[in-house]
Parts: structure tokens; C-alpha cells; sequence
């Protein structure tokens, strides 16, 4: 007997939480995250990639500034570059706009003028220094990737610290990507293009710890006895090197005192900061910062902030091309392929420019808030200076005073810099966790940090403190917290144990 078979189909309604990003999302990201000397070669791309956005005229910006134009000797000058400007543009949108339609052709490319321009505004932006990213990009040139990689490690060079090393794990950098660059990579696939960023020079870029960063260093090296022992002490003896027990090293290892000395030697001419040591080869020290914020501290307490445009110029859609839209719309009855076509091309430039535009401001709200929310929080600090003074601060505080993402407040705080008073501090400075006693009170690590480093500098060098003795003090100072603590702190500050800090 046959068995017969029926299909059913059943309609079920579920509920299924998805993100995704726009483009328009993606650009403000990614503009926010930009330092401003980093934002001002950012704008620069845009404008010579994009005829449809221009700098506003100078005498729009100085009144929208509140500046007076008439001080300036110069102004019949700007006059004329801001006329050959616009020449110069509404003759990339006429060549344009004649090319449009012809099949075996590209669109042409706006490189911002003649070819003397160029040389000059690149000239001016890009100088005759490469920085620490563009060295590392020219070296990921030399790679066969595919654009999966490509991607991944595009941000993983822009993810490093200063010092070259990588602090940020391989689950968080796999969230980054699927918010912001829209990129669904796993842990794996990041680690496999890690791998490629570590063979880069100099050795150690690209490390997720001061271990990783010397054994990388030391796998250049030409096999030899001295590699194996200087591997051998960083891998299995690393505690005991970072706190120069080297007796300890010596009786497991079983060396004598010229190996230790050796041993030593080779271990100290390692580089901990291989992303320094990047910045001066290239010719462009770490140190010369731009700061994004310039905090003003009255004498009265009042704490204000603006914030450092640079040479950031004020932006606008170009005229001819919003001209050229206008007049292509009015005129849309009988309008041939290549006016359709001449009217897509305009639209979608004068967008682009719009949207880049309307980034910028998002940018400068973003960076405002933040910084305000930074100062409400840390104003005594503002008033004083005192590292003692900063409180207890994580990125979700300024998140949920803001409104804004965390991740977003992350991007505000990394490679940023503020200009006050008592010094020019990256924006993580202010940020610190908190220690929470047996009592429930709450303390700053950073204030406990100051005084214990404080304690330290002021003791007695033939008779240091133990950290039991730290403890105490700290107590005394209204700081109680556990011996551990004390030692986890002293770590953190790179400061040795007593026994170490012991002068004969």
C-alpha cells in the first residue's frame, strides 16, 4: 500500500534582532576616532576626490568665526585663489559632465588643479616624512592579501598604540569590525593576518604584550646558543627578568656570572617600543603632539574648553555643482541618456559632499560633549592639577552622561589629546578604575598609584619599604588596601621590590 506524502507550509512570525551600519554611520565613525592633524589630510583626500565639496570663502568663515577680515594684508590674495578655485572646479564638473555617457571610458578623477597645485598641496599635507601607519601600509603593500585581509589588517595597524603594541584582543577587535567596518571576521581569521603584521619591521610590531614583543625580537635573530638562552629566559623565567632576580635565573638555568652578564646584555638591547623607535626613524617624533582640546582654568575655579580646529577648513557644497543639480532637475521632461546620466553623477557627488559635510559637525558635537562631560566629572583635577585628585572614571560614566556609545566615547578618548593648564595629557588620562575596599569605598587606582610611587621616591634607599610597610602607610593616607594590591600597583608603575630599589 502506497504511503502517500504531504507538504505543508506553515507561516511563523519571529522576532530577530539585527544590526546594521550605513555608510553614512560608517564615515562618522571613522571621522570621530581621526586626531586633528589626521582629520585635516583626511579632508584634503576628500576634497581633491570630490569636485562637489570645497572650502567655504574666507570671509564666509572669518564672520562665521567672529574674525575681522579687514586686519588681514592679504585678503586681495585669497580673493584671487578662492576665484581660481572655483574656476578651476566648475572645469572638473564641465570635463566631467562631457565625459559622462561614453561608454568606453571611466569618469575622470578631480585632482584638485594643474599638476604644479598638486605637487604644492602635497607637499604641504604629506611632507618629506612617512609616518609610523604609512610605513606599516607600505609594508602591507608588499603582501599578496585579499580584501577580507586587507580590511583586517588596515585596522589592526590603525588599532596599535603609540608603542607599537597591540593592547586590544582579538573578540573586541572582531566586535570593531562588524560595527564599524561592517565585516563579520573571527577570531582566527584576525590572528592569521596578526601573524603577517608581526613580520613587519621593526621587529616586535604588532606584539599584545612586552613578552610576546622581545620573543618576537629575539626569533630574528641567526640561531645561535645565545638565542636559545636569551628565549629560554623570556619564556620560562620572565617573571624573574622583569624583576632582575637574575640569581634565581642563573641556578635554574645553571650559569655562571660572565653567561648572566651576557645573557644580560643581548636581553637589554631589545626594544620594549618598537612603535617608537619607528616614530624617530621616520624622521617624526612621537612627541610633538597637536592637542584636539585646549582647557582654559580661570582663577576663580571656571573651566572652559575649545576645541583646536587646526587648519580644518569650514566646508561647503560647490555652487556649480549644486547649480548644475537645480538646473538638471528644472529640466527633467525630455531629458536625453546622457543628461540622466549627467544628473545621477551630480546628485551622487553633491551627496557625498553633503554627507561628509554633516560628518564633520557630528564629529565636532561628538568631540564637544565628550570633552565637556570629561570636565564636569574631573573638575577639581582642572582647578588643581593634582593626579590625586582625579575620581574614579570608565568609559560607560561618560557614556551614560553623554548619551553617547561606549564605543563611540572609546573612539572620542583614543589618540586624543588635551591641552590644560597643568600639561597636555592624552584623554585617557583622565580615565581610572576604581578600588573598592572592604568598607565599600570607593578609591581612584590612580590616586593610590600617585601615593604609593610618592612613598616609594621619598623612602629610605638603603632601607626600602616592603610592601607590607606600603600597605600601612597607604592605610595611614586613607587608603586601606590589601598587600596584593600594593604589589599588583608597584608592578603596574614598573616600580621593583624593596630588596631590587636596596642600595649598598
Amino acid at each position: 500500500m502506497a504511503q502517500s506524502q504531504v507538504q505543508t507550509q506553515k507561516q511563523e512570525q519571529a522576532l530577530r534582532q539585527t544590526q546594521t551600519v550605513s555608510q553614512q554611520q560608517l564615515l562618522q565613525a571613522q571621522l570621530v576616532e581621526l586626531p586633528v592633524g589626521q582629520l585635516i589630510d583626511r579632508i584634503n583626500t576628500e576634497m581633491n576626490d570630490n569636485p562637489a565639496l570645497e572650502p567655504a570663502p574666507q570671509d564666509d568663515y572669518a564672520d562665521s568665526h567672529g574674525t575681522d577680515s579687514d586686519d588681514s594684508d592679504d585678503s586681495g590674495d585669497d580673493s584671487f585663489e578662492a576665484a581660481s578655485e572655483r574656476e578651476e572646479r566648475q572645469s572638473a564638473l564641465d570635463e566631467a559632465l562631457s565625459n559622462i555617457g561614453r561608454d568606453d571610458e571611466e569618469l575622470p578623477v578631480y585632482h584638485g588643479g594643474a599638476d604644479t597645485r598638486d605637487t604644492d598641496r602635497e607637499e604641504t599635507v604629506y611632507g618629506n616624512t612617512v609616518s609610523f601607519y604609512d610605513q606599516l601600509k607600505e609594508q602591507m603593500g608588499e603582501l599578496t592579501l585579499t580584501p577580507r585581509q586587507t580590511a583586517i589588517m588596515e585596522y589592526l595597524i590603525g588599532s596599535l598604540d603609540d608603542d607599537g603594541l597591540l593592547r586590544k584582543d582579538t573578540g573586541t577587535i572582531a566586535d570593531e569590525l562588524a560595527i564599524y567596518n561592517n565585516l563579520d571576521a573571527s577570531a582566527a581569521e584576525i590572528e592569521q593576518v596578526l601573524a603577517m603584521l608581526q613580520g613587519f619591521d621593526p621587529a616586535g610590531i604588532g606584539a599584545r604584550s612586552l613578552q610576546e614583543c622581545l620573543l618576537l625580537q629575539i626569533r630574528r635573530r641567526d640561531s645561535s646558543p645565545m638565542k636559545e638562552l636569551m628565549a629560554r629566559v623570556v619564556t620560562d623565567f620572565f617573571d624573574e627578568f622583569t624583576k632582575k632576580n637574575w640569581s634565581k635565573i642563573a641556578d635554574a638555568l645553571s650559569l655562571n656570572g660572565a653567561q648572566v652578564e651576557a645573557v644580560s646584555r643581548e636581553l637589554r638591547k631589545l626594544n620594549p617600543k618598537p612603535g617608537a623607535a619607528l616614530g624617530e626613524a621616520s624622521g617624526r617624533s612621537l612627541q610633538q603632539i597637536t592637542p584636539d582640546f585646549v582647557v582654559d582654568t580661570q582663577d576663580d575655579g571656571t573651566v572652559t574648553f575649545t576645541l583646536n580646529q587646526g587648519e580644518v577648513p569650514e566646508l561647503r557644497v560647490s555652487q556649480s555643482f549644486a547649480d548644475t543639480l537645480r538646473e538638471y532637475r528644472d529640466n527633467r521632461e525630455g531629458m536625453s541618456r546622457q543628461m540622466k546620466e549627467a544628473l545621477l553623477y551630480t546628485k551622487k557627488k553633491v551627496d557625498a559632499a553633503r554627507g561628509f559635510i554633516e560628518a564633520i559637525k557630528v564629529r565636532r558635537h561628538t568631540l564637544t560633549v565628550t570633552m565637556q562631560a570629561i570636565i564636569n566629572w574631573q573638575h577639581k583635577f582642572f582647578e588643581d592639577g593634582d593626579e590625586a585628585s582625579l575620581r574614579p572614571m570608565i568609559l560607560r560614566d561618560i557614556a551614560e552622561k553623554t548619551g553617547l556609545d561606549i564605543s563611540t566615547v572609546s573612539r572620542v578618548s583614543n589618540s586624543k589629546y588635551a591641552q590644560t593648564r597643568w600639561g597636555t595629557f592624552p584623554l585617557r588620562h583622565f580615565f581610572s578604575d576604581s578600588y573598592v575596599t572592604q568598607s565599600g569605598e570607593e578609591l581612584s587606582t590612580r590616586k593610590i598609584k600617585a601615593a604609593l610611587r610618592e612613598l616609594i621616591e621619598g623612602e629610605d634607599k638603603h632601607s626600602p619599604l616592603s610592601d607590607d610597610t606600603l600597605k600601612d602607610r597607604l592605610a595611614k593616607l586613607g587608603l586601606p588596601i590589601a598587600r596584593r594590591t600594593v604589589a599588583k600597583y608597584r608592578e603596574q608603575l614598573g616600580l621593583p621590590i624593596a630588596r631590587l630599589r636596596k642600595m649598598p
